[in-house]
């Protein structure tokens, strides 16, 4: 953090400062942006072959120095800029509980990181793909990942922390996104609306936000909400013309997370529109913002385009034409999606009631983050209604949310008002809250989420395994078909096909092959008979079948299975079989 820091500094401060000046967001910006340059640093040492331990290690060096040369002029800018703001009221009684309140809502994001990795994707793509560009210091096609096409940035950071740390690490740098955006949410909140807007917004994203793993979206989201930071500042420059450098840097980070997953795609219309309102310069400002968009992503979207000629593998197949995938894929990833659809959590539903306060006539800010989330709730309801996908979103809109969850607390505040014919003393949504009926609700608010999340500290405690012992209890408790991949791992040397065991590939041997979708789809082995099955797969240099308890109930019945497959192990259910001699043809 402190390298990505040194880094995104030694950028930031070389721009044009924002109208409206803060220490912490511009500190929370320069680490964002530091993350970037790191993902575009590895990305260029793995195209290049040249991605190492030692390679990574003088990087982060090299960036911990930066932080130490800025260290002394950063502080001394931070006396200044809190020397020239206006005094700021102390804070209330409210808000200090809220603060408190919001302070115990960050405890599982503390301590969630620390667990193993068992979450379904990190296993089944996330951390393979991170493992093999640690090994093997270069990127590559794998097509034994269900997703071998797709844009890794984040991944990269991964596939690092796995360079010097063990499989937790990357558990952090997700973390880390997180943190980030929370701090980011937090003063915006501040700025542009009050203290308990900013604990509200901020307690959501921290309730929202998914600690415990090696996903990207949390990553994602931290650069959709960079990017749109960077968008205000440069909106606010004054002449417009002097802070291009900040659209650049918009477009940076939107780069960034379009390189690390599609869906970040859908808000370069939104961007498209609200830049060409105030600027129309092609050479002097859009040109050099489309630069800096494909700078971190056009790596990948280049190379399938070449390799496959479809841009967006495999999404992209109905235009560009299907590569591994096959229609049926396509089909069958489509209804997964919508099986998955439900409404997102019920925290951020109050964004709808943003309009209505007080923050939305007085903040050009709030109303324009109140159309981001109009149009990224639109796109999302057209498209998957899966709220994963809506991730992107979650930090803007649990700010924005927060404001709506304010006008909620004003209008019930303003009914046990009349209740009791008392005149309001004071607006139930203005600058300071003050000490009606609608402060009570919100510390209410945030007190419940505060209590649910001690108890999800205790949880998430639980799952921290100090000891190997500890380690190998909670893998087998939360990852199906742990014990046979483990030992496949451990004693098979030939070509494994797993079958159902998707989730726990990360802890099987590197490659494994078998994916309910592309190349190595299970429909394409398992409709013919348990002889002509072995036969297919030996013919292509498998030698060991592993498989799901669910598949051992169903496969392992099957008429003439003994005479093909052996039994190596069987843990829990799954059992490792190897391919018996009689399987030659």
């Amino acid at each position: 953090m402190i390298a990505c820091w040194g880094a995104g500094r030694a950028v930031l401060a070389r721009l044009r400062p924002p109208s409206r000046r803060d220490a912490w967001l511009e500190a929370a910006m320069s680490a964002a942006l530091g993350v970037g340059l790191y993902i575009c640093a590895f990305q260029a040492l793995a195209i290049f072959g040249l991605f190492r331990r030692e390679a990574t290690l003088g990087l982060i060096g090299a960036g911990v120095v930066a932080a130490a040369w800025q260290w002394r002029g950063w502080r001394t800018e931070v006396r200044a800029l809190r020397a020239a703001a206006p005094a700021t009221p102390p804070w209330t009684r409210f808000e200090r509980i809220a603060a408190i309140a919001l302070a115990l809502v960050a405890l599982p994001a503390l301590v969630a990181p620390l667990a193993p990795p068992a979450a379904f994707d990190e296993l089944m793509y996330h951390l393979p793909y991170a493992r093999l560009v640690a090994q093997q210091g270069t990127l590559g096609i794998h097509d034994w990942l269900r997703y071998p096409w797709f844009p890794y940035n984040y991944n990269l950071l991964y596939a690092a922390a796995l360079q010097v740390g063990d499989d937790v690490l990357p558990h952090f740098l997700n973390g880390l996104a997180g943190a980030l955006s929370v701090l980011m949410i937090f003063r915006l909140g501040i700025l542009h609306a009050n203290r308990l807007t900013a604990c509200i917004g901020a307690a959501i994203w921290l309730g929202m936000g998914d600690y415990a793993n090696a996903l990207i979206d949390m990553g994602v989201a931290l650069f959709v909400l960079s990017a749109f930071v960077a968008l205000w500042w440069w909106r606010e420059s004054e002449p417009l013309r002097d802070g291009t450098r900040w659209l650049c840097l918009a477009a940076f980070c939107l780069g960034v997370a379009a390189g690390s997953k599609y869906q970040a795609l859908i808000f370069l219309p939104l961007v498209a529109l609200f830049v060409v309102r105030h600027e129309r310069r092609v050479w002097r400002a859009w040109a050099p913002a489309l630069l800096c968009f494909l700078i971190p992503c056009i790596y990948w979207y280049a190379r399938n385009a070449i390799m496959t000629g479809d841009p967006f593998n495999p999404i992209g197949a109905r235009v560009f034409g299907f590569t591994e995938w096959v229609p049926a894929d396509y089909v069958q990833q489509v209804a997964d999606v919508r099986d998955h659809a439900e409404m997102p959590n019920a925290l951020i539903w109050s964004v709808f009631l943003a309009p209505f306060s007080v923050w939305w006539k007085r903040s050009a800010a709030v109303r324009a983050a109140g159309w981001f989330c109009l149009y990224s709730v639109a796109v999302w309801v057209v498209t998957s209604r899966y709220p994963r996908y809506l991730m992107a979103s979650f930090p803007l809109l649990a700010m924005t949310a927060a404001v709506g969850w304010q006008v909620l607390f004003g209008w019930i505040a303003a009914g046990v008002r009349r209740l009791r014919a008392a005149p309001a003393a004071v607006a139930p949504d203005g600058p300071r809250s003050g000490a009606g009926v609608g402060d009570w609700v919100v510390v209410l608010l945030l007190a419940v989420l505060a209590a649910v999340s001690v108890g999800q500290t205790a949880t998430k405690v639980s799952m921290i395994s100090l000891t190997p012992e500890a380690r190998e209890a909670f893998l087998r408790k939360h990852v199906p078909g742990y014990g046979a991949m483990d030992y496949v791992r451990r004693n098979v040397t030939g070509r494994v096909y797993q079958i159902a065991l998707n989730e726990a590939i990360y802890y099987g041997p590197n490659p494994i092959w078998g994916d309910t979708l592309g190349r190595w789809r299970y429909r394409d082995y398992l409709l013919m008979s348990p002889g002509d099955t072995a036969r297919k797969l030996a013919a292509e240099g498998f030698t060991t079948v592993v498989m799901s308890p669910e598949m051992v109930k169903v496969l392992s019945v099957r008429p003439g299975f003994d005479q093909y497959y052996g039994l190596l192990h069987e843990q829990d259910g799954s059992r490792a079989y190897r391919l018996l001699p009689t399987t030659a043809p």
